[in-house]
């Protein structure tokens, strides 16, 4: 019968079914198939199941539904389902997952008994070169699909049994889906070299069976068709879980009596699905794809451009992680170096400090040692008068006892003078290691200006003007600030020698602001240029005949490593560069206008204790 008509005849029974359903409905019998040809060819197919279950059961309406793998897989899952034909593969799947059950096995008839009823054939243009399945190393192969169980598993197992793994050999799988008959529009299209058939399709269309042949055809006794593999059960008629037993048995019978002389196809008892299980065991798919954990030599072997590729990047990461220690030693190794030569290059810098501040100190007692000789002979003259006139008492028979008593009086007074004046020099002149103390202020300031009038033997007066609140302390090194002191001190007299009485003065004020502490000491000489103000500080520069132009420099050093500054002032404006220098003193107005717009005021600035009364919060007196 050709298959238009067939069409046409199983189109007619389907809408009989139909007719009948709607003129006595019944319970519906829900037959779940795989399309594997597509819908029309399993309209056609499967008719006569529907026709014989229409017959052998009145009181229900059989409904066949075509589906894909996945659609009857999900519709079974959703209970839509309450039988399904499909390929044993796929059987094997849903039986595992699904709780599938075969009732029946496929019958076609002839030489073709269930148990050995299905296989696959890969197919090639009749011109190709490729002669058997080890020649698909590195060829396009069209497949339906890779759940298909004739149109691509069998053929799996095959090449595996070759050593060829189809998703690493092959140079591409390409899945055209349902209907099988897009693996030859595949072939013809140029997208495979070869492609996956269902063994006897070739033969049930002459015009495929003329362009193309089948490779490595297996010589299968009483198969009359050409397969490249071994031969396998065919479909299963399943129940599924929630299918009643009575049903199923009801069902089986009625397609048990199927005759394929009459009907088309027929149904056997189920035949041992084993095979199928030890295929898709050993390809460890299906219900066996727990055996293909992926161990580390597999996923090396499957992954091995990615391994590669991350063993690389952690050898890089190695690397780079040796090169930046290696960096980070190398360079700390030399900060290490650099740290201490810098330490030693201080500890040089503090000594040479030191060596410069201590003969600074001995350059001011050399600049001094005259009035110094001159200053110790008055206590060493009196105390020479004194014993002289002991003795001439004594010689003239008039040393009393009052008397003894007088000289060795005077005679200790003038020792004790003689001695602090050398005492306050021997302190002043040492040398020693810098320590910093508490102190007040005003007592440094009255230290250094004894230490001054007791090296001269007419030194000029020195007025001190104490503004400051009781209680106030700074943290300073003792002696060399009594050494900054003592030099503008010298200085300061050095500017007004061989001037009229009354502008040989020296004046010193004590005030604080913004948290510092100002000393001002102001002569009245007769003053700096501007060139001298502007290198004042440097070293070596100097306006004295005799001097070393160290003092000043080094005095502006020690107030730096105070935490405060020296600077210059004239005396016309009293005010200093400095931001934070205070105002002239309005009560020294009336001296400056008597002696004339004239000295120089050198202003030493040194920060404040932190628990010194109004250390934060001093505000500079106003003009």
């Amino acid at each position: 019968m050709p298959p238009l008509i067939r069409f046409f005849l199983a189109a007619l029974a389907l809408a009989a079914s139909a007719l009948s359903s709607a003129t006595s409905p019944g319970k519906p019998v829900r037959v779940g198939v795989l399309a594997f040809l597509g819908a029309d060819a399993a309209v056609e197919e499967w008719t006569p199941v529907l026709r014989r279950l229409q017959a052998t059961l009145p009181g229900f309406t059989p409904e066949l539904h075509q589906l894909d793998h996945a659609g009857l897989r999900e519709a079974a899952q959703r209970g839509e389902l309450d039988f399904v034909i499909t390929n044993p593969g796929h059987y094997v799947e849903l039986e595992a997952s699904l709780g599938a059950s075969r009732i029946l096995t496929l019958d076609v008839g002839g030489e073709r008994p269930p148990q050995r009823a299905l296989g696959s054939a890969v197919i090639v243009p009749q011109a190709s070169t490729l002669q058997g399945l080890e020649d698909l190393r590195g060829r396009r192969l069209a497949i339906v699909g890779r759940g298909g169980f004739g149109g691509y598993q069998l053929v799996w197992g095959e090449l595996d049994a070759l050593g060829i793994e189809p998703e690493v050999d092959l140079a591409a799988l390409h899945e055209v889906g349902f209907p099988m008959g897009g693996v030859v529009d595949a072939i013809d299209a140029g997208l495979a070299d070869a492609g996956v058939l269902r063994s006897c399709l070739l033969e049930q269309h002459p015009d495929w069976a003329a362009r193309f042949r089948v490779l490595s055809p297996r010589d299968e006794a009483g198969f009359p068709c050409a397969t490249s593999t071994p031969l396998y059960p065919d479909w299963p008629l399943a129940a599924l879980r929630h299918t009643p037993p009575e049903l199923s048995r009801t069902v089986a019978i009625a397609l048990l009596g199927m005759r394929a002389e009459r009907d088309g196809l027929a149904w056997s008892v189920p035949a041992d699905y084993q095979s199928v299980h030890a295929l898709f065991r050993r390809l460890e798919i299906g219900p066996y794809a727990y055996l293909r954990a992926p161990t580390l030599m597999v996923l090396a072997e499957r992954y091995w451009p990615w391994v590669g590729g991350f063993a690389l990047l952690i050898l890089g990461w190695i690397l780079y992680t040796v090169r930046v220690e290696y960096l980070v030693q190398t360079r700390t190794a030399a900060l290490r170096d650099a740290l201490a030569a810098r330490e030693a290059m201080e500890a040089r810098m503090r000594g040479a400090q030191e060596q410069a501040e201590h003969l600074s100190r001995l350059s001011v007692l050399g600049e001094l040692s005259g009035t110094l000789a001159h200053e110790l002979n008055q206590p060493l003259a009196a105390i020479a008068n004194y014993a002289n006139s002991l003795v001439r008492r004594a010689d003239n028979q008039r040393l009393t006892e009052a008397a003894v008593r007088e000289a060795a009086g005077e005679i200790a007074g003038q020792a004790e003078r003689a001695a602090g004046i050398l005492g306050r020099i021997r302190t002043f002149a040492r040398k020693r290691t810098a320590s910093r103390e508490e102190v007040a202020p005003r007592e440094l300031v009255d230290e250094a200006v004894t230490l001054f009038r007791g090296m001269l033997a007419h030194a000029p007066p020195v007025a001190v003007d104490d503004a400051l609140p009781p209680g106030l302390h700074i943290e300073v090194d003792r002696l060399q600030i009594q050494q900054v002191l003592l030099n503008l001190l010298k200085n300061a007299w050095d500017a007004s020698r061989g001037l009229p009485a009354e502008r040989q003065r020296i004046d010193i004020r004590l005030e604080t602001a913004a948290g510092s502490l100002h000393i001002r000491v102001r002569d009245y000489g007769s003053g700096l240029d501007e060139t001298a103000r502007a290198q004042l500080f440097e070293s070596f520069f100097t306006t004295k005949a005799d001097g070393l132009g160290l003092g000043l420099s080094i005095c502006r050093s020690i107030a730096e490593a105070h935490g405060g500054r020296l600077a210059v002032a004239t005396s016309d404006t009293a005010t200093d560069t400095a931001p934070d220098a205070p105002p002239h003193d309005p009560a020294n107005a009336s001296a400056d206008t008597a002696l004339g717009a004239v000295g120089a005021t050198f202003i030493l600035s040194l920060p404040l204790s932190p628990s010194a009364p109004g250390a934060a919060s001093i505000e500079a007196p106003s003009a």
